[in-house]
């Protein structure tokens, strides 16, 4: 991979976290706020649901870092390395953690009956995309693991 692409892949992840971030600090506390003015019957699961949305943003930043350190293995040419491959296993990881946060957080609303029929729909899209990113990494993971061992049969051959 260039280093073209790798600088963009990395420009993406920082734009990434900074969305996440002005998102956390700005949009959800505002939008935590008209949801309980508006439907005052939830107000007592502002902070709980802020407190649960926050928590999602642990593995997530973690697993951005991951991306990070493993598009930098790339740049130096340790794309076959066993780094790579622990990096995608935490990405797997936290993207699983991801998955376990938001089905628990959805099943609390729903026997709150405060599921929104609008946070089920992006619950539910969150879950599939970290569901798509975890069996990626996964395979990825699988990849680079057979590749870094015929790499060293390889060279114990030689």
């Amino acid at each position: 991979m260039g280093l073209r692409s790798t600088l963009f892949l990395k420009v993406a992840v920082w734009i990434i976290g900074i969305t996440v971030f002005a998102m956390c600090l700005f949009w959800f506390p505002s939008l935590a706020r008209d949801a309980a003015k508006f439907n005052p019957e939830f107000a007592y699961l502002r902070y709980p649901v802020l407190i649960g949305l926050y928590m999602t943003t642990i593995p997530f930043y973690f697993a951005l870092y991951q991306a990070f350190t493993l598009l930098n293995n790339i740049e130096k040419g340790n794309a076959f390395s066993k780094l790579a491959v622990t990096s995608l296993g935490h990405i797997k990881n936290c993207a699983l953690i991801i998955i376990v946060l938001y089905v628990i957080g959805m099943f609390l609303l729903a026997v709150q009956n405060a599921l929104h029929p609008g946070l089920a729909i992006i619950g539910g899209v969150i879950i599939f995309a970290a569901t798509v990113i975890s069996l990626f990494a996964a395979v990825l993971q699988e990849l680079l693991r057979s590749a870094l061992d015929l790499k060293t049969e390889n060279e114990l051959t030689i």
